[in-house]
């Protein structure tokens, strides 16, 4: 990456990181979910979808990742969300169980007939467009700072399949994307965010001797090529997680579901 790369991208995410705070409404207050009334202002999702999602992982992972294992996960949508004391509760019309959710924030669902039977609802304790969800997909023994391209591949079709993309702009032109996930998630130019752990500085394809630095368009929710991202902003559910977001080539089929996808953090630098 060039010395001038290097010193924009501290300015690049800094007038991203402004543009999503001075859209955002405080954080709402934290509000315990309750049958009656509050579920519906809620950023809840439907049980029978996230089935769905779970039976169409354990048909294609045998292609994409067959050691994999699929957990979901919550996310921050807006600043000052709580992440850390998060009740979560699948709900129906006669019943309302607690799902134990992770330190990492992910949690796993038991398949439950009664609650298919009445289209139950998975809902946290927080209010709308407050977090976003998607699926967390891992194969055994990868390195630190690691994840493997097959895994990341399935996360896209199992997040759409599941219905847990959330709130995008309906004027946007990717209506295909939920009419046709597997075909969406197949291309090239596929514009699924994806997460890291921290903010990033630069992700890197690699298989075998074959590497390939991505570039910086894919990263930062595309903030580098797209000078409408302020007025997009409120669509996108990275909004407080911009530094954190990259796109993957998911459908290039010349890196192979064995391709390493490495992470160098902003924290990493000197």
């Amino acid at each position: 990456m060039s010395r001038l790369m290097r010193a924009t991208l501290p300015m690049l995410l800094a007038a991203a990181t402004a543009a999503v705070c001075a859209q955002s409404p405080p954080a709402a207050e934290v509000q315990q979910v309750t049958v009656t009334g509050a579920a519906r202002h809620s950023v809840e999702k439907s049980f029978r979808k996230m089935m769905h999602g779970m039976d169409f992982f354990e048909q294609a992972k045998a292609g994409l990742a067959p050691q994999a294992v699929l957990r979901f996960k919550l996310l921050p949508r807006k600043p000052g969300t709580d992440m850390d004391h998060i009740v979560l509760e699948v709900i129906g019309s006669s019943f309302d169980y607690k799902v134990p959710v992770a330190p990492d924030h992910t949690f796993v669902l038991e398949r439950n007939r009664l609650a298919m039977d009445e289209d139950a609802v998975v809902s946290p304790n927080r209010r709308r467009l407050s977090m976003t969800w998607r699926t967390d997909i891992r194969s055994p023994g990868l390195p630190p700072g690691t994840r493997r391209l097959g895994d990341l591949r399935l996360e896209c079709l199992v997040g759409l399949e599941a219905d847990l993309v959330s709130n995008s702009n309906p004027l946007a032109l990717i209506a295909d994307l939920f009419a046709d996930s597997r075909r969406y998630c197949e291309r090239k130019d596929a514009k699924y965010l994806f997460f890291a752990e921290r903010p990033l500085f630069s992700v890197t394809l690699v298989a075998g001797e074959r590497r390939e630095v991505l570039p910086v368009d894919q990263l930062y929710a595309g903030a580098s090529d797209d000078p409408g991202l302020k007025q997009d902003l409120p669509y996108c559910d990275c909004e407080v997680l911009v530094d954190r977001t990259y796109f993957l080539p998911l459908g290039d089929r010349s890196w192979p579901d064995d391709t390493r996808v490495e992470f160098e953090y902003m924290d990493d630098r000197p």
